[in-house]
């Protein structure tokens, strides 16, 4: 098994991976169907575009982030030219990496006078 050191030589991660990553933690989807998990998730935020989206994939695909799912549904109630992909375990190990790595950033950011603004602004008991 990887040690966590080995993951973080694999952070950051692009924004547009991450997301990726997200709309996979909880099973398959089809390139379609992880664009709209990622604008409903992010509340329209954030669109990638289908250029971004298959790039990332090609990557993520080259790196073992991510696979193509084995089985495939009923070609009677899908298209079977959609390809599916799963998050692998290294995929998932990266990503639990990225996500402390971000954690970390936030905290820190909490800490400094734009973190103590934030707060006092949200009311969050902030400066």
């Amino acid at each position: 098994m990887a040690s966590e050191r080995e993951e973080e030589t694999e952070t950051p991660l692009t924004p547009a991976v991450f997301h990726i990553m997200l709309a996979l933690a909880d099973g398959e989807r089809h390139g379609y169907s992880i664009l709209r998990e990622i604008e409903r998730y992010t509340e329209g935020q954030l669109k990638l575009g289908p250029t971004t989206l298959y790039r990332s994939i090609r990557q993520m695909l080259a790196a073992g982030y991510i696979a193509e799912a084995d089985e495939r549904p009923d070609p009677a109630l899908d298209d079977e030219r959609r390809r599916y992909y799963r998050l692998t375990e290294k995929g998932r190990r990266v990503a639990l990496a990225e996500m402390a790595r971000l954690a970390r950033l936030v905290s820190l950011a909490q800490r400094t006078s734009l973190g103590r603004a934030l707060g006092a602004e949200l009311n969050l008991g902030g400066a």
